[in-house]
């Protein structure tokens, strides 16, 4: 049986700075804003090419601390051209940084091991991870 990871709930203090930051900066297709009943904001969005969501929004969302969430990831093929995207965005990232040993290299020494790190508005932080081929 698949078990597939499809929503992360990502806790915000102000879900249309967010969405515009998640919308406009990242890239991320924003699937609904719904607002079901008063009291209750749904926001999905899914990155380019991703299985799996994120939700902000209020009244039935979990209560979280924003900015609590650590460590979600992306994977990109190509860290560098993903880097030069997310400067351009004006998102404030980090220089690629090598982490470990590729270990299965490849032609391209920053795969699997290639990184950059960016935080959310509200302090949620991401990294993004090179793997342009899996075993």
């Amino acid at each position: 049986m698949n078990w597939t990871l499809e929503v992360v709930i990502v806790p915000v203090t102000d879900i249309d700075r967010a969405k515009d930051f998640y919308s406009n900066k990242l890239g991320f297709h924003v699937d609904h804003d719904t607002r079901p009943a008063e009291g209750i904001r749904i926001c999905q969005l899914t990155p380019p090419g991703s299985g799996c969501s994120i939700v902000i929004g209020e009244g039935a969302v979990p209560k979280m601390e924003p900015g609590s969430l650590k460590g979600l990831q992306l994977v990109v093929p190509d860290i560098k051209r993903a880097h030069a995207e997310l400067v351009e965005r004006g998102v404030d990232v980090t220089d690629v940084q090598v982490l470990g040993e590729n270990p299965s290299p490849t032609t391209d020494p920053l795969d699997n091991v290639g990184f950059v790190f960016f935080e959310d508005p509200d302090g949620n932080s991401w990294g993004v991870q090179q793997i342009s081929s899996r075993a």
